[in-house]
């Protein structure tokens, strides 16, 4: 640090003296040319004599200092983020399950479709199809087509296209690309790695066997007599044979249909009762005793370290140039011309001409024939078939298991990296400077002394 800070003290001394140095040798040694008594600015005589008879010019040495950049390499210090794995052994209770046989009996109900003859009465319309003439005139018309001629004037436009020429300016952009220097600040995080104390709480499994009452029991078979569901049937009454006047002949008419509610047969329902039982067992339970342990957790704080450095930032700058041009624009100019046109119009005519003709109507008439038919009409029965079956009944059965597992461990590793900087350094450099000549008779006298 002291040797950074002596370097530019040095060098504003030199730049000082030099300047001195420049300073003495331009007012002859005084600090300025007020200091010096009138008699010095006085006429020395005759130019011409003087210029013969002074001596040759002469020159003095003057140092100055010029800074110059110099390159230095020098060791700077990066942490590098390692990831570390640790392993780590754990204990867990795992449950298999087992299974045992248990017999146990089933009341299955088997139903059977059986059916029986119903013998009813049906009254089957037969229908048939007779025809009767019929004479009617119907006048139809009958349509023609005349035409005419029709004469129209029409304006057709004509359209002439020319052209006129046009100026214009253009602004062109000129783009110029320029450079300045930018100090930022740039931030680089030092990581390091801490250590703090952590609990957890381990479960740990304690078997232990008590005895539980389970309710355990068997299914009986019930049956019971549920009365058939009421049921609303469409009943029609008996009906009987009119004459028809429009028809000339008998007509059947039915008779008027009602709603009768009518009972189903009752069935035999058997269903399953549940007769429970209470049975004492021995159960063996697993219970967990709770322990608190204790770790070293690592974790990593990051603290930021402030760098400025210069960087040149490029930026645009725009400007434009008129530049005049000329183009040619249409314009269209439209006259209308007069054209005489003829067209034929058609026009219609209609004309009513008579016509008889003779068409067949048909017409239907109905007869009522009764007709025997058998239809079956099915019923079920049902019976129990008693049944063995077998069941597995699964239970649980606890161990324990050890495993491993790896967590990974964060920590930095430091390491050195060289990297190139650059410094200016003075230099003193030497150069000849001409002083003002003096004559022998200047010479030979006592140089005037100026006041400090």
């Amino acid at each position: 640090m002291f040797k950074k800070l002596s370097i530019p003290l040095i060098a504003i001394w030199l730049l000082v003296a030099g300047k001195g140095a420049a300073l003495e040798a331009g007012y002859c040694g005084a600090a300025s040319y007020n200091c010096c008594p009138a008699s010095c600015c006085a006429p020395a005589g005759d130019y011409c004599q003087a210029k013969s008879t002074c001596c040759t010019p002469c020159y003095k040495t003057v140092k100055e200092i010029v800074w110059q950049q110099e390159c230095y390499t020098c060791c700077k210090t990066v942490y590098d983020t390692v990831v570390d794995t640790v392993p780590m052994t754990c204990c867990k209770t795992v449950f298999d399950t087992c299974y045992r046989d248990e017999c146990y009996s089933v009341c299955r109900p088997v139903f059977q479709t059986c059916y029986r003859d119903v013998c009813y009465k049906v009254c089957k319309p037969v229908f048939q199809t007779c025809y009767r003439d019929e004479c009617c005139k119907v006048c139809r018309p009958v349509y023609e087509t005349h035409y005419r001629d029709v004469c129209y004037t029409v304006c057709k436009p004509v359209f002439n296209t020319c052209y006129r020429d046009c100026c214009y300016t253009v602004c062109r952009p000129v783009y110029q690309t320029c450079y300045r220097n930018v100090c930022c600040t740039t931030y680089k995080p030092v990581f390091e790695t801490h250590y703090r104390d952590v609990c957890y709480t381990v479960c740990r499994p304690v078997c232990e066997s008590k005895v539980v009452d389970v309710c355990c029991g068997e299914w009986k078979t019930v049956s019971e007599c549920v009365l058939g569901p009421v049921v609303t049937k469409c009943v029609r009454d008996p009906g009987c044979w009119e004459w028809d006047c429009c028809r000339c002949c008998c007509v059947y008419r039915p008779g008027c249909c009602r709603q009768v509610q009518v009972q189903c047969p009752p069935t035999t329902v058997c269903r399953q009762v549940w007769c429970p039982k209470v049975v004492q067992k021995t159960v063996c339970c697993t219970r967990y005793v709770q322990e608190v342990r204790h770790c070293q957790v690592p974790y990593s704080c990051c603290r930021i370290e402030a760098c400025c450095t210069t960087r040149q930032v490029p930026y645009t700058v725009c400007h434009y140039e008129q530049q005049t041009c000329t183009r040619k624009v249409p314009y269209t100019t439209c006259t209308m011309v007069r054209q005489c046109c003829s067209r034929r119009v058609a026009y219609p005519v209609c004309r009513m001409v008579e016509q008889c003709y003779t068409r067949r109507v048909p017409y239907t008439t109905c007869t009522m024939v009764e007709q025997c038919c058998t239809r079956k009409v099915p019923y079920t029965t049902c019976s129990m078939v008693r049944e063995c079956r077998t069941r597995r009944v699964p239970y649980c059965v606890p161990r324990t298991v050890t495993y491993t597992t790896c967590r990974h461990v964060t920590r930095c590793v430091p390491r050195q990296v060289q990297c190139v900087m650059t410094r200016c350094v003075p230099h003193v450099v030497c150069r000849q400077v001409p002083v003002q000549p003096c004559c022998p008779q200047t010479c030979a006298q006592p140089k005037p002394c100026c006041s400090n």
